[in-house]
């Protein structure tokens, strides 16, 4: 199967992940969608292919070499993004982009505008998969699936090229923040692995966000407001106070590279109890720590001002900078960075500003550094991937292969 073909199978898969289930995976979609992949990858040719009841999907392309070489992983997550629906997404190729605005949709006027994204004028001539403006693509992360299944394949029909075990593992709920809650890795049995998630083409990554994520609860009085004067207590605008706290630029918008934020996901409110949800992000250990602090530092303002129990906070971390993990083993990124440039791509090291499952893994004893995926605007509905670029990641993961098979 072609690499277009495969994506737009994939693709078709609804498989939004859900945190509010309690479940694992999150959502059924991404159960039926796993057990697609199972049966695919025994048809290519993979051995040991295995899914368990929480929708993890594991398998083996075997040595073809007597040579001793160590086995190695590549992992991609199954689940979108639930910021927006993946429902009936309507994939299309733009053959031989001209570097023009793209009318995603017509009779809605959805257009994906060059002066908003600037960055897809680099693909002039390339053949581009765009959505058509209701829906997310998905690419993130059913590229990487594509380009991992893609690349076994490629193995398998070009025995020529000598390589060691390679494992593939697939996850389901890592836009949650649970796609390593379940992952085996003494099972999984790689010495290191590569997640295929990463953005455009060129990115290697070894360093990612600390991430926690907040929940703050504000209880307030209910009171005819006619005769509400000294007795109401508005838990909307405290929480609105609350918000106005934090610190005005330290959010997404306003900040890039190795700088934190805070940033608001969701709220929830009525005048007797509102809600806010944050995520905390931070690439060095000891601001993120400040952060959380922070937040429970404004709580407890609140509280002094309108009486305890005001405000609660639960918060939970979620992963953090597998930097520190994997700057002792940097042979697995100069690997990577050597197969980059053997298939003709220039690599582009630079800090993850979100997290991948591979932050989890190389914590749970499985190095994981993130190579481009190759799809740019995740989770919304200007998302869009060059078909070159999922061919150059995929070819990469051969590459990679490759090198091993020779150097042992």
């Amino acid at each position: 199967m072609n690499i277009v073909d495969r994506f737009f199978k994939y693709v078709s898969f609804t498989t939004t992940s859900d945190e509010n289930t309690h479940m694992t995976p999150s959502t059924p979609g991404q159960m039926v969608f796993a057990q697609y992949l199972v049966e695919e990858l025994k048809t290519i040719g993979l051995q040991d292919v295995e899914l368990d009841s929480n929708g993890y999907v594991m398998a083996t392309l075997p040595a073809n070499t007597d040579k001793t070489i160590p086995t190695i992983g590549f992992v991609s997550h199954m689940d979108t993004s639930p910021d927006m629906t993946a429902k009936h997404v309507k994939p299309r190729v733009v053959t031989n982009y001209d570097g023009n605005d793209i009318l995603l949709n017509e009779e809605k006027q959805i257009t994906l505008e060059t002066n908003k994204f600037p960055e897809i004028r680099q693909y002039v001539g390339q053949d581009i998969v765009v959505t058509d403006g209701t829906t997310l693509l998905g690419a993130d992360d059913k590229a990487g699936l594509t380009e991992i299944v893609s690349a076994m394949e490629y193995l398998i029909e070009h025995p020529e090229i000598k390589h060691g075990k390679i494992r593939v593992g697939f996850t389901p709920d890592e836009e949650i923040g649970q796609g390593a809650d379940h992952f085996d890795v003494p099972k999984f049995g790689a010495e290191w692995a590569y997640t295929m998630d990463g953005g455009e083409i060129g990115e290697l990554e070894y360093e990612n966000f600390n991430a926690a994520a907040a929940k703050i609860t504000f209880r307030g009085m209910n009171v005819h407001p006619g005769y509400a004067k000294h007795k109401m207590l508005n838990s909307m605008r405290v929480a609105h106070q609350f918000a106005s706290m934090l610190p005005r630029h330290e959010t997404p918008e306003h900040t890039q590279d190795y700088e934190g934020f805070y940033h608001l996901v969701g709220m929830e409110g009525t005048v007797e109890q509102s809600s806010l949800s944050y995520i905390v992000r931070d690439h060095d250990r000891d601001r993120f720590e400040r952060r959380k602090k922070e937040i429970e530092h404004l709580a407890n303002k609140i509280n002094a001002e309108f009486g305890a129990g005001t405000a609660t906070v639960e918060m939970r971390d979620q992963y953090y900078n597998m930097r520190e993990k994997v700057e002792p083993v940097m042979h697995i990124v100069d690997l990577a960075f050597e197969a980059m440039e053997a298939v003709g791509v220039k690599p582009d090291v630079k800090p993850i500003r979100g997290g991948t499952d591979g932050a989890r893994l190389s914590f749970d004893g499985l190095p994981c550094p993130n190579i481009f995926a190759g799809g740019h605007n995740f989770h919304g509905r200007f998302e869009y991937v060059p078909v070159q670029s999922m061919e150059k990641a995929m070819m990469i993961i051969v590459k990679i292969a490759e090198i091993m098979g020779n150097k042992a």
